[in-house]
């Protein structure tokens, strides 16, 4: 498979790092990806949970500071949201190192996924950090129909997304 074509650049650690992919927007149809699941098993997960609400969201690795925050956060948010949404942690991270960090940090809510074999997610949602094989932070809410209802992408690794903004249009999606 052909190496996708630069769609734009993220500061990393002081360097601009491309970004491979198609970026997402709002209206658009979410596109399913292949990933693999902390056991292992290969999953399709907009398929998986069709018909529910989802929440995208994908970082570099839970085992930063930020992404351990925002990943900790969206557990939390869950928690008072309703069983029609679902929320999807997306990292380049190996699911045996998700599934331990997930159980030292009490992260039980969320659905952690591993686009390390694939990269299927970072090349559809245009979170590739090309040179790096990372993704970058965003974040997506997609409706039960499978339409993008809210995208954004964070304009540096560091940045977090408008938690409260995430989970209302969460809501306004069920």
């Amino acid at each position: 498979m052909a190496e996708p074509e630069p769609i734009g650049r993220i500061r990393f650690r002081g360097q601009e790092e491309p970004i491979v992919g198609m970026e997402i927007q709002a209206g658009m149809t979410a596109p399913d990806f292949l990933a693999v699941a902390k056991d292992w098993s290969e999953v399709h997960p907009l398929a998986r949970t069709h018909g529910k609400v989802r929440i995208l969201t994908s970082v570099p690795s839970l085992d930063t500071t930020v992404c351990a925050r925002e990943t900790k956060r969206f557990n939390a948010e869950a928690a008072g949201l309703s069983d029609e949404v679902t929320i999807f942690v997306v990292s380049m991270d190996l699911p045996y190192a998700q599934d331990r960090w997930c159980g030292a940090a009490g992260v039980d809510r969320v659905v952690t996924l591993s686009d390390h074999v694939y990269a299927e997610f970072g090349i559809k949602y245009g979170c590739l950090i090309q040179t790096k094989r990372l993704l970058r932070r965003a974040v997506f809410v997609v409706g039960r129909d499978d339409i993008v209802r809210y995208a954004a992408y964070m304009p540096t690794i560091g940045d977090e997304p408008d938690y409260p903004l995430v989970v209302q249009m969460a809501r306004q999606a069920l």
